[in-house]
């Protein structure tokens, strides 16, 4: 545990949040500050960072939680869809630093759109070569 980390915090209940979904690995909460109302936070339940920091063993009880939750989205709040983000780093927007994977329900009429603005690949490297250099550079565990 991390004391100056909220997440870690809420995890050992010294702050109060709405708790969804929880067992022996990972905590879910809404969000104080939802994009959609039913905005969901998972979290492991001991302190790491961002994704890269992630033990391998973790990713099968995320993933099995935010199932859960996207479910019970879809049933409780009758979510047509459900948005998963998780921003790993500040270049990528995370601002707390504490993995966490945001379960965002979604609704035809919400409202909400996402800001999407695409790029091409040009000259400068092109697909094939950043395809290749991401190849090599994977790490087989």
């Amino acid at each position: 545990m991390n004391d100056a980390c909220l997440f870690c915090r809420i995890i050992a209940k010294e702050i109060p949040a709405e708790v969804v979904y929880e067992n022996d690995q990972v905590l879910a909460f809404l969000d104080i500050n939802p994009i959609i109302k039913g905005h969901v936070l998972l979290i492991p339940k001991f302190h790491c960072e961002q994704l890269l920091d992630l033990p391998t063993g973790y990713f099968e009880p995320l993933m099995a939680g935010a199932k859960q939750i996207a479910m019970a989205q879809t049933k409780a709040l009758g979510a047509d869809g459900v948005n998963w983000m998780q921003n790993n780093g500040t270049a990528a927007g995370q601002e707390i630093f504490h993995f966490h994977i945001h379960l965002i329900p979604r609704f035809v009429d919400d409202g909400h759109r996402w800001n999407w603005n695409t790029v091409s690949y040009g000259d400068e490297l092109p697909i094939e070569e950043m395809a290749t250099s991401i190849r090599k550079s994977i790490v087989h565990e």
